[in-house]
């Protein structure tokens, strides 16, 4: 039973999640082989602030890139 957890920045609407889970569920069953009733996926939205790259989490700005750098 293959089980796929997908973690996403908040923000999207529901239709676009699930769009996104129905997708990822055909292209197991199509890469697989394995049988859709036997596909679990599931998506958490994680909250912008909860989520850092390097030091600087997904809710703070992006600092302008500097001329000539």
């Amino acid at each position: 039973m293959p089980i796929v957890h997908i973690h996403l920045v908040e923000g999207r609407d529901d239709a676009t999640v699930k769009a996104c889970v129905k997708a990822v569920v055909r292209t197991v069953h199509e890469t697989l082989g394995a049988p859709l009733e036997s596909i679990r996926v599931y998506a958490t939205q994680v909250p912008a602030a909860h989520w850092a790259v390097g030091e600087r989490t997904k809710d703070e700005p992006v600092a302008p890139a500097k001329a000539g750098v």
